[in-house]
């Protein structure tokens, strides 16, 4: 039976976790010594999620990467428009890449972070040495906002129903629903 320990000030109980530690290996089969989280979700649950976090985040830098160069190469007719939009968009991918990296060390994970990792894992396609048209940026980036959003509708239901983390499940809708916004922004140029 776990002690119970009483909080006269807040009328709480508190029943004390064992700090347990344990070998979390990265992509590479690099292992690191790190503390579990003890949130209620088994370490098998916490590597699963942080493994569909991981490829979310390697979504996110590879679209993130795609609209700065958008950004950079957009000319022609409603050339300040879509730099302005494209510049919109990248910036609010780059707090996103922040949040799911933090996420996945709140969860005792180690957060990828170089470029063949990422190209590894994201579902996204790359054109090195092409430059798209105005609308060819547009599609393109549409695409892979679409893409995106399908891949976090399982995520979130996989979170939801297999994995029970209802954070997790919670955060990555708020993701899907911001990339739902992106896509909706860029197909209204298409109408």
């Amino acid at each position: 039976m776990s002690k119970k320990f009483y909080s006269l000030s807040k009328g709480r109980v508190f029943f004390p976790v064992q700090t347990m530690w344990y070998y979390s290996g990265d992509i590479a089969g690099n292992k690191h010594l790190i503390m579990q989280p003890h949130i209620g979700l088994p370490e098998k649950t916490l590597k699963s999620v942080n493994s569909i976090l991981s490829t979310v985040l390697a979504d996110a830098v590879v679209l993130y990467t795609k609209t700065r160069k958008f950004h950079w190469n957009v000319s022609g007719e409603s050339f300040m428009e879509l730099h302005l939009l494209f510049e919109h968009q990248y910036k609010e991918l780059e707090e996103a890449i922040d949040e799911i990296a933090e996420r996945i060390n709140k969860l005792g994970g180690k957060t990828i972070g170089t470029m063949k990792e990422f190209l590894d894992l994201t579902h996204l396609e790359e054109a090195p040495g092409k430059y798209p048209d105005r609308k060819g940026m547009l599609k393109e980036l549409l695409g892979d906002h679409e893409t995106i959003i399908v891949h976090l509708r399982k995520a979130v239901e996989d979170c939801t129903d297999e994995f029970k983390d209802a954070g997790t499940a919670d955060f990555l809708t708020g993701l899907m629903e911001d990339h739902e916004t992106n896509a909706w922004k860029l197909r209204r140029y298409f109408e």
